[in-house]
């Protein structure tokens, strides 16, 4: 490696990483601003949904109005609020976005559970995870549409 060459490495590896940050009041400006807010969304999924889900969410989840359902939800909620703070969004944007995920959250977890219960699948049969499958592409979808929501209303 030449000379200049290693100059120039060694001034790469010693420049600051620099982290995306949110201006005040505007929540996603680029493209990397918006997959920092999927990627947050998507943590705060995984652990709302494989963490801190209980026995009382989980049981009787094919009836459609379910407060374990409900409380999921809000759950859900709560992680999307601490996220959406945290890049910086309006009041405004954070009431519409908590509205529109509790309605989709609900209903998507709803309909994966109404066809697990009524089709009776278990998770030793492939449609079980083909409906799992589809639920957690659903919420991933959503996590997409707030974040470009965030994006245009910004």
């Amino acid at each position: 490696m030449s000379q200049s060459g290693r100059r120039a490495r060694r001034r790469i590896l010693r420049a600051p990483v620099v982290l995306p940050v949110f201006e005040e009041g505007r929540l996603v400006t680029d493209a990397l601003d918006v997959l920092a807010l999927v990627l947050l969304l998507q943590a705060k999924h995984l652990v709302a949904d494989f963490y801190l889900q209980n026995e009382f969410m989980l049981s009787g989840r094919n009836r459609y109005f379910h407060a374990g359902r409900a409380l999921h939800v809000l759950i859900h909620l709560a992680g999307t609020l601490i996220a959406l703070l945290f890049v910086g969004s309006g009041i405004a944007v954070i009431a519409l976005v908590l509205a529109l995920e509790f309605v989709l959250h609900f209903n998507i977890d709803w309909a994966k559970s109404a066809l697990t219960e009524s089709q009776k699948l278990t998770p030793s049969m492939p449609e079980y995870w083909h409906a799992l499958g589809l639920d957690q592409a659903a919420h991933q979808a959503t996590y997409i549409g707030i974040a470009a929501l965030c994006y245009f209303l910004n």
